[in-house]
């Protein structure tokens, strides 16, 4: 239960990583709780588990497309 309510603290986080270093424990942060969901959901089947997961899903990859920028464009 300790993981899912860290979980739903950082969902709840402003989001405003400022530092690339930020970002990258916020995703690092992100995945690891996202794997911790993943064995509880293993065992429990909870839809609930789910939701916050992909909700932690849809984050993670904010900030990973943050991260990696945008491609450069030939002007």
């Amino acid at each position: 239960m300790e993981t899912i309510e860290k979980a739903l603290e950082f969902e709840k986080r402003k989001l405003s990583f400022k530092t690339t270093s930020d970002r990258i424990l916020a995703s690092r942060e992100a995945k690891e709780l996202i794997l911790d969901l993943n064995e509880i959901y293993k065992k429990k089947k909870d839809a609930k588990i789910m939701d916050i997961m992909k909700r932690l899903t849809k984050i993670k990859q904010k900030i990973e497309k943050r991260l990696k920028g945008r491609p450069l464009t030939a002007a």
